[in-house]
């Protein structure tokens, strides 16, 4: 099937997938003299200044109608995706000051590699207004926090570190993956080179915990920095798994599921649980959170998977097939190469081939995933991991704003 049918299609697959299973061009960019880096000192923060931080944030929430008291827009579906992203582009906004405030904190030519990364200038330094990312985590962080009761002062440096991280797995992962596109221009490592790259990335995991542990509130600082330290190893057996999983004949489903919740369930986790120690959660709460990050990661990650393959490069920014060129196992062709039919095992001739994997023969391999049923069993285990997330969430919580998040990531095609 072609690349077009994936964006209108997914949304309602999911839907009865889940039904089945139940049943300034010249400026540059520049350090700024009101920023320090470094750890709290004298009980000052130093990442950027958190009260124009949390206003920008409040503000845009109030105007989207987001404040995490239900509203009778997020509960129709359509105005309900609307208000997720307006809480993307909210969080975005209430971040931004503190991402470049510890960017602004590297040495020459990091601050410059990790300003082009976020899309804030271009290679040479000159500021640009580039194409960022979601901002998914810190959008969970603070729903999380706004569903316990915390109007988001708290919450601002926790969604930073969680955005900080996972750019620090994205640097790294394009280097592994080799890949030559983030966002529609050429990766990090592509202009600085491997080395360079690794090493930013080295600084962003760094600037997390620096920011995480600067802004937390003293009582739950500690547990904080233990989750995101826990969640960075977890993410790297993760990675390690799927890289592992290139060289491997097979791979099980549960293998892979496994892997999945190391490399992108850890982190979402992390995010959610940091949101509701911010608000002051107890830990049953906290952990309820945790889960339902977990959980939604795993949607990410079934729906990235499906994306790559049946998306559409003009919409996602990525290359068309990047995991079938590469001859990755990702979950619709684990579920395809352990199907027994026919399409599989040409599938799976074709990995174990030594023949170059061209665009044309992508393209057929992405016909064989369909054929041997990988699509369907991705959107069945994408809803139940949907259910699942959205079961663990307590009762007694506002939970208006991680639903919508929630419908957000599964129906997805970018």
């Amino acid at each position: 099937m072609g690349f077009h049918a994936w964006p209108p299609t997914f949304p309602h697959r999911v839907a009865a997938a889940a039904v089945s299973e139940r049943a300034g061009p010249n400026m540059r960019v520049s350090k700024s003299t009101e920023t320090t880096a470094g750890q709290r000192l004298d009980g000052k923060r130093r990442w950027g200044r958190s009260r124009p931080v949390v206003t920008a944030h409040s503000e845009t929430c109030q105007r989207a109608g987001e404040s995490g008291s239900p509203s009778s827009e997020s509960r129709d579906t359509g105005l309900g995706d609307r208000g997720a992203r307006r809480q993307l582009a909210g969080a975005r906004t209430a971040i931004e000051p503190v991402l470049r405030a510890a960017v602004n904190s590297l040495a020459e030519p990091l601050d410059r590699m990790a300003s082009y990364h976020f899309g804030w200038c271009d290679e040479h330094g000159t500021a640009i207004e580039g194409k960022q990312g979601k901002a998914l985590r810190p959008a969970l962080t603070f729903a999380a926090a706004a569903a316990c009761g915390e109007a988001g002062e708290n919450a601002v440096y926790a969604a930073a570190a969680v955005e900080l991280l996972h750019n620090f797995s994205l640097v790294h992962d394009d280097v592994m993956d080799t890949d030559p596109m983030r966002h529609g221009r050429p990766t990090v490592w592509r202009i600085w080179g491997e080395t360079n790259a690794t090493l930013l990335g080295d600084a962003l995991q760094a600037l997390a915990l620096g920011v995480l542990s600067d802004g937390m509130p003293d009582e739950v600082c500690a547990e904080a920095v233990i989750r995101l330290a826990r969640a960075t190893v977890t993410l790297c057996r993760g990675q390690y798994e799927d890289c592992a999983f290139e060289t491997r004949a097979t791979v099980s489903v549960d293998e892979y599921l496994n892997m999945a919740a190391g490399k992108t369930g850890a982190l979402l986790g992390c995010a959610c649980a940091l949101g509701a120690l911010c608000a002051g959660a107890d830990h049953r709460v906290v952990s309820a959170m945790h889960t339902f990050g977990n959980q939604l990661g795993l949607v990410f990650q079934l729906v990235d998977d499906a994306i790559d393959i049946w998306g559409d490069p003009a919409v996602t920014g990525k290359p068309a097939h990047s995991d079938l060129l590469h001859r990755k196992q990702s979950f619709p062709v684990v579920c395809a190469l352990s199907s027994g039919t026919a399409p599989g095992r040409e599938l799976a001739r074709m990995y174990a081939s030594r023949q170059p994997m061209t665009a044309a023969r992508a393209a057929h391999a992405a016909d064989l995933v369909e054929a041997a049923g990988g699509r369907q069993r991705t959107l069945v285990r994408a809803a139940t991991a949907l259910d699942a997330a959205l079961g663990a969430l307590p009762p007694e919580i506002d939970a208006t704003d991680l639903t919508a998040l929630a419908q957000l990531v599964a129906n997805r095609d970018r």
